[in-house]
């Protein structure tokens, strides 16, 4: 067989590393697929069909859901002037302002406690469990929307980088208590092929009985080294040099460390609190 012929092909692209699981198997449908993900940032102009994105949303929204709750919810962001402001929020991402399609997913708590008083029933779950309950939801339908759109030829961008403007985008969303931005959206057709992200392999992600993480140190830093091989982050890109000075060797663990030892979104607890959210 060609290259990138079997499944077993797509693993060594994610992982970098041979595999024998999946020889026996084609590079072809949804398994294929979802081996060959890829984050887009660069769109082509060409719209979403307003229709194909009801289908997506259809698909994202058939994503399993905690005890059929079905605890999230999608804005479009269709205004102009919304768009506008999401975006300068965020100038570093230019592409939330130029993709054919904008949405923020949300977590929805609010849907469950107004059909409980509908029925005249008490809402007895007001603890930490009804908002990650909801957090898990739409991250199951984030991601089937996900496979919906790259089954149809589109990519995807999701941002988390809502959560650090958590009180803008839920103001100029309009959103009500109990309904929290889980993440952005960025949709469209490729302006190009983008390129596989390595990542970790199961020898770090997958245990067996118990968790274990001896050999960590060790694992990562081969895993550095593939991702090196593969793309080198030029010295001029790496983070926060002003801090932690300019690495001769920059690798995903210590470019992860960097990005983690700023304080981000110490505002989420209390803009989830009043939101009515109890977090105890």
């Amino acid at each position: 067989m060609t290259a990138r012929s079997t499944i077993a092909d797509l693993i060594e692209d994610r992982y970098g590393v041979p595999t024998a699981d999946g020889r026996d198997l084609p590079a072809e449908g949804e398994l294929a697929g979802i081996l060959s993900h890829r984050t887009h940032r660069r769109f082509s102009p060409e719209p979403v069909p307003d229709s194909l994105l009801r289908v997506l949303l259809a698909a994202a929204f058939s994503a399993p859901a905690k005890s059929d709750l079905q605890q999230s919810a999608v804005v479009v962001v269709r205004d102009p002037d919304k768009r506008a402001a999401i975006a300068e929020l965020m100038p570093s991402m230019e592409w939330i302002g130029t993709c054919p399609v904008f949405m923020v997913f949300l977590g929805d708590s609010r849907r469950i406690r107004r059909i409980c008083r509908m029925r005249g029933k008490p809402f007895a779950n007001d603890h930490l469990d009804a908002f990650l309950n909801a957090a898990v939801d739409c991250g199951l339908v984030l991601m089937n929307y996900i496979r919906a759109a790259e089954a149809m030829g589109l990519g995807c961008c999701p941002i988390s980088v809502v959560r650090n403007h958590i009180d803008a985008i839920s103001q100029l969303l309009e959103l009500p208590d109990h309904v929290f931005p889980v993440a952005g959206m960025c949709t469209g057709y490729p302006a190009g092929p983008g390129y596989i992200s390595l990542r970790l392999p199961a020898s770090v992600t997958v245990h067996e009985d118990s968790y274990r993480d001896e050999a960590l140190a060790g694992e990562i830093d081969a895993y550095d080294r593939r991702r090196d091989a593969r793309y080198s982050v030029p010295r001029e890109k790496q983070r926060h040099a002003d801090t932690w000075g300019v690495a001769d060797f920059y690798g995903w663990s210590e470019d992860k460390a960097r990005q983690v030892s700023v304080t981000e979104r110490e505002q989420l607890a209390e803009h989830l609190r009043r939101k009515g959210f109890r977090l105890d």
